[in-house]
């Protein structure tokens, strides 16, 4: 019997980082080449932006209902950022999780640390650190091409990386990108590994009471 023929409880991955150290690079690539991973889409309080659709880049809701859901115990993880409240609506994590769904999260320390306390046996979290300070100033230079920010907005998230970084310790795997193909290669070794837990498997105690029963 190999283990297709068994059933999977699905994990969530969560990558954190501080910005500019490829996380977004590493998930995107990650999401390209396994059809068994899937993107967490949170519940946000804010209004769309153009070309962003329902249930696919988030899920609009009121404010009331995300205080609803707040109250009862509905999200496994929220914040309000900029007046603007988001969080992991907890029925669709699970129901995931329960048919083997694997789900990946690209969240801070914070909402990791709210994802341990409520469902800490279906977590596995990596941390990514640039090779260096002078290195992740390099990216986020590097990068205002595309993304349109001003110096002082690179300032900024320079800013607070010295904070994100010092909850480094608090993650189960600790990616260092030097290089964007060979983190990717790791993390998808982690994902595979921890797929392979012995908790996750339903139907291994029968396999290994066939395999025993020869001794009575």
């Amino acid at each position: 019997m190999s283990n297709n023929t068994l059933a999977r409880r699905g994990l969530m991955l969560v990558l954190s980082s501080p910005s500019g150290a490829g996380k977004t690079t590493i998930s995107r690539a990650l999401l390209e080449g396994d059809d068994n991973l899937e993107l967490s889409v949170s519940a946000t309080t804010r209004p769309p932006r153009e070309g962003e659709q329902d249930g696919v880049h988030y899920h609009f809701i009121s404010e009331p209902r995300f205080q609803e859901l707040v109250d009862n115990d509905g999200l496994l993880e929220w914040a309000t950022v900029f007046k603007n409240s988001y969080g992991t609506p907890r029925a669709t994590i699970e129901g995931a999780l329960a048919t083997g769904q694997d789900v990946l999260f690209d969240i801070d320390w914070q909402g990791t640390q709210q994802l341990r306390q409520k469902m800490p046996q279906d977590l596995v979290s990596v941390f990514v650190l640039p090779p260096s300070l002078a290195a992740l100033e390099s990216r986020l230079k590097s990068r205002q091409t595309m993304t349109g920010e001003t110096d002082d907005q690179v300032a900024y998230r320079l800013s607070k990386a010295p904070g994100e970084v010092s909850h480094w310790a608090e993650y189960d795997f600790i990616i260092v990108n030097s290089n964007i193909e060979e983190s990717v290669g790791q993390v998808r070794a982690i994902l595979a590994a921890e797929r392979l837990r012995r908790e996750r498997w339903q139907g291994l105690d029968q396999i290994v009471s066939d395999i025993r029963s020869i001794e009575s």
